[in-house]
């Protein structure tokens, strides 16, 4: 079968040059270099595909095409073989490498040679096994970077790629740039992901360096595993249950809404508050431990983990919201909760409008959940209770009438009443 032979450059000058690969450029009958913008292919009288780029519509219709040259190549060629040199090494970042050995009409040979990794960990003193390096393309997503690091960023090629790079950075991230390692004006300059736009030189011979990055996953991890070491040296989290930990589930949430409730009301009155926002971050932290609990307490059991948990609520919501992942088309709010509860009602085979409701919710809140699913068959009207209830139940019609929420309008003159209570007791009104 043809044989596509392909060696690489190098990240630099000749200096990086394998032997062998020298010898295999110099002996090669039929070569092909894909660019000859490279240090280490000044002077070599080899054939490029670097007018390709300019007509070519996209990346992806370039490198097909170069690939399909190739084959073309390798099949007509005496001997069956042609020599393909790339920038660097074959097996990092050269997608025309993967084409190719995905092809079925060719054999592919990669030849060793030193890569991008080796020179930037060299120029840092890294060593990237033990400091767990982990490789990144610039351009395969515009998702935003995951830790943890340290990443190499790679096909950073341009001020405009450092800039969607930058974007794709928590603000204030240390990053070090690495231009030109390996060659006599090596660059190796220490900024923040917000200085990235500044730095103009970047050409196909840079790349970055994010010695860390902290986000959710990383965080998340280190939380179960914080949660395994309680389980298994703590005493108290040795002995909970599902059914014995309930109660803080409920106890966290309602601490977790009152603080939210003040982060709302410090957003409105647009006046920042420090306390406010780590009071809030910090009853969330409470509810997600709690979530943490009872994963590890189901994937102790062999039932559930995190990790299904999370793919779970994603995959439902991918399915419950197809105006965003498939084709479905809204206009309004309204729209996607109608959607959302046809939807919902299939995927749960509910037969009832109260089926999937928590009865565990607070009598008037529940109550007026109920009354909002009775409008929808028509029973709204029902009132049966006598006396005070009937009273009650009265109330909570004409407020659902108005739209109000009766617990957040309840709990507001609550908070009225507390607050006139307080300055009573401060003037002396009121004995103590």
């Amino acid at each position: 079968m043809p044989l596509v032979r392909v060696v690489g450059l190098g990240p630099g000058d000749r200096g990086h040059l394998t032997l062998h690969t020298a010898e295999l450029i110099a002996q090669s009958r039929v070569r092909r270099l894909r660019t000859a913008v490279h240090p280490a292919a000044e002077g070599l009288d080899i054939e490029s595909y670097d007018a390709w780029y300019d007509r070519a519509d996209s990346f992806e219709t370039l490198y097909a095409d170069i690939v399909d040259d190739l084959v073309r190549l390798a099949h007509e060629a005496d001997g069956g073989e042609v020599l393909y040199i790339v920038p660097g090494s074959p097996v990092v970042a050269e997608h025309t490498v993967e084409l190719l050995q995905s092809r079925s009409d060719i054999r592919v040979i990669c030849e060793p040679a030193v890569s991008v990794i080796d020179v930037a960990c060299a120029a840092l003193g890294v060593d990237p096994m033990s400091s767990e390096l982990r490789i990144v393309d610039a351009l395969a997503t515009t998702e935003p970077f995951r830790g943890p690091g340290p990443l190499l960023i790679l096909q950073t090629y341009a001020p405009e790629v450092l800039a969607s790079v930058a974007d794709r950075l928590p603000a204030g991230t240390p990053v070090t740039v690495l231009h030109h390692v390996g060659l006599p004006d090596a660059v190796v300059r220490e900024m923040t992901s917000d200085d990235l736009v500044r730095f103009s030189e970047a050409d196909h011979l840079t790349s970055l360096w994010v010695p860390g990055l902290r986000t959710a996953g990383e965080a998340t991890d280190d939380l179960i595993s914080f949660m395994r070491r309680l389980r298994a040296e703590c005493p108290w989290d040795e002995e909970q249950t599902h059914a014995s930990l309930r109660k803080y589930l409920i106890e966290e949430a309602y601490e977790a809404l009152d603080a939210l409730r003040a982060l709302a009301d410090m957003i409105e009155r647009g006046d920042e508050d420090a306390a406010l926002v780590a009071h809030a971050e910090e009853e969330l932290g409470d509810v997600l431990f709690q979530v943490v609990f009872h994963a590890e307490l189901g994937d102790e059991e062999g039932r559930f983990s995190f990790a299904t948990i999370a793919d779970g609520v994603r995959d439902k919501l991918t399915m419950r919201h197809p105006h965003v992942f498939g084709d479905v088309t809204v206009t309004s709010a309204a729209d996607v909760e109608a959607n959302w509860e046809a939807i919902k009602n299939v995927e749960k085979g509910r037969t009832s409008v109260l089926d999937g409701l928590a009865w565990d919710l607070p009598s008037l809140a529940l109550y007026q959940k109920v009354l909002r699913k009775a409008q929808k068959v028509g029973a709204a009207n029902a009132v049966t209770d006598a006396g005070t209830v009937a009273t009650l139940v009265e109330v909570v019609h004409a407020a659902t009438a108005e739209g109000l929420e009766l617990e957040d309008e309840l709990r507001r003159a609550t908070l009225a009443l507390a607050q006139q209570i307080r300055e009573l007791e401060a003037s002396g009104g009121i004995a103590q």
